[in-house]
């Protein structure tokens, strides 16, 4: 077992993304036995300390089967009204399976602009951690119903990552037909070999992968995709065959199953890496010189209490500088309210900020894991 595959043995925090394909056994019908199979894998996961947002195919697929369709609609209202059609099937299927282990589900479809919009994808992730810390398996899929050919994810591989993003998964778990990823598509070359273990970051792996499929929108080349966005934030992917026996619980094992794609760098580091240099700073938290030792030396959030002034003009979850009395930059890091209100609970105590403000977001004016030193 390799370290990498070890590491998906511990607790730790997964999304899971089952393809059209799987779901509909291949457009024959929505799968109900398979996906209570798959339900029975997670349940167990649940048990051992995983924590599972389940990113689910197969509304299109299941709605074209009622309909008796063969080939997928082009006409965006009538793939609208299948995935409409096809919703309900499937949130039934997952609930009835799910209620036999005591185990409540929530359904969130998303679009393109719940997660490019700030305040929506704030909204969007506290959702999904709050269902998180309920123990509740949120059911995720994109909100065909009412998104426009515009605003697509394009597939739910991309939407998987996007998710694994936001809730700061320790791993994307992309379940298809096909084994993993090979040197070369299986079906054409005989020669081709499946790939273990690699970097997600590699070029050759884009050119490895291939096209979509008849029932869903993705491909290999999605996954591999979606396997480099994950990485962002420090996710590890594997690209799966939902086909073999026990799947999800053979990961688990540290099975050799599939294609492990690896982040160049550990979650929070990976994280901090993006906040210190990808996002453009949108104001200034002025702090006290108890604030500044909190965050050098002890590795602490930061409270409204430790800051003196605020500068800027900036929004609840964009990226602010951290800088002590002289104007040095101490860190960055994405702030929890808005300027106005954090104007008004700064130097008050945490336990005060709801009578300040009428609500309480967080109770950090910037998180430790939000934050990276200077």
């Amino acid at each position: 077992m390799s370290v990498a595959r070890k590491r998906l043995t511990k607790k730790g925090r997964w999304v899971v993304k089952i393809g059209s394909a799987l779901l509909t056994n291949d457009g024959k019908g929505l799968d109900r036995d398979a996906i209570a199979h798959w339900v029975d894998q997670i349940a167990h996961l649940v048990a051992q300390g995983i924590e599972i947002v389940l990113v689910s195919s197969g509304a299109v697929a299941e709605g074209m089967t009622r309909m008796g369709w063969t080939e997928r609609p082009n006409e965006l209202a009538k793939l609208q009204a299948a995935a409409a059609i096809g919703q309900m099937g499937l949130v039934q299927a997952y609930e009835s399976s799910f209620h036999r282990h005591a185990i409540h589900t929530a359904q969130v479809l998303l679009t393109h602009d719940d997660l490019a919009s700030r305040k929506r994808y704030l909204n969007a992730r506290s959702t999904l951690r709050s269902l998180i810390d309920l123990g509740v398996i949120a059911i995720v899929n994109e909100n065909d119903t009412v998104v426009t050919d515009e605003f697509r994810f394009g597939d739910n591989d991309t939407l998987g990552a996007l998710v694994a993003n936001a809730v700061e998964a320790d791993a994307l778990i992309l379940l298809t037909d096909q084994q993993g990823l090979y040197t070369a598509d299986p079906r054409l070359d005989a020669s081709a070999e499946l790939i273990s273990e690699g970097q997600a970051s590699e070029e050759r792996f884009v050119a490895m992968a291939g096209g979509g499929g008849r029932l869903g929108r993705g491909g290999m080349a999605t996954k591999v995709r979606a396997a480099r966005l994950a990485a962002r934030s420090g996710a590890s992917t594997i690209i799966a065959s939902g086909r073999e026996e026990s799947a999800l619980l053979r990961i688990f094992a540290g099975e050799e199953l599939g294609t492990l794609l690896l982040p160049e760098h550990e979650r929070q580091t990976a994280r901090k890496h993006w906040i210190a240099g990808h996002l453009q700073s949108r104001g200034r938290l002025v702090l006290d010189e108890g604030a500044v030792k909190a965050l050098k030396t002890g590795g602490k959030s930061l409270l409204p209490a430790g800051v003196v002034a605020v500068e800027g003009d900036f929004s609840r979850g964009e990226m602010v500088e951290l800088v002590n009395g002289q104007g040095d930059v101490i860190a960055r890091g994405l702030v929890n309210y808005s300027v106005a209100d954090a104007k008004q609970i700064i130097g008050h105590a945490t336990k005060e900020i709801e009578s300040l403000i009428g609500h309480i977001s967080e109770p950090e004016l910037v998180h430790r894991d939000n934050m990276a030193l200077a």
